[in-house]
């Protein structure tokens, strides 16, 4: 079996990605930075900058204007997915998560024993749904979906 690759998703890509999302998404370059505004953003050095780059316009994930030479000058966008990834925008594990943190707090912190007794009994069959189950109701929830009565 031939040799795999070192990961780069999270030691080069991420970091990169996050970096340009920051940056797409603020007004202080007019959300179009440069290759050289992301370098000191990412605190990668400019190779690796580069690399990411390339790796992850090639994978939808930003969008780029290039030179003469197709070396990347300038990011233009970046798609959902990427927003989703950089933290920008919701994902459905990371709200479920929020919300069960929310119900247990909520139970610790409710002034009487009524009202702990009642956050608990939520945050309990919250968390007795599990994670996956969590994650798709809350997928449902995110993207505006309310299922019909019966």
């Amino acid at each position: 079996m031939p040799e795999q690759l070192d990961d780069v998703w999270f030691t080069r890509d991420l970091p990169v990605l996050r970096a340009i999302a920051r940056l797409v998404d603020g007004s202080e370059h007019g959300g179009n930075p440069y290759l050289g505004q992301v370098v000191p953003a990412s605190g990668l050095p400019k190779p690796q900058v580069a690399a990411a780059a390339r790796a992850l316009v090639s994978a939808g994930y930003v969008e780029a204007l290039t030179n003469y030479a197709g070396e990347i000058v300038r990011f233009t966008g970046i798609s959902a997915e990427a927003r989703r990834l950089a933290g920008l925008w919701p994902t459905p594990q990371g709200e479920w998560e929020r919300l069960v943190e929310q119900l247990t707090a909520r139970a610790s912190n409710a002034p009487t024993d009524v009202e702990r007794a009642r956050w608990r009994a939520l945050a309990e069959a919250a968390t007795s749904l599990g994670p996956d189950d969590g994650a798709l109701l809350m997928s449902a929830l995110i993207g505006g979906y309310v299922p019909r009565a019966r």
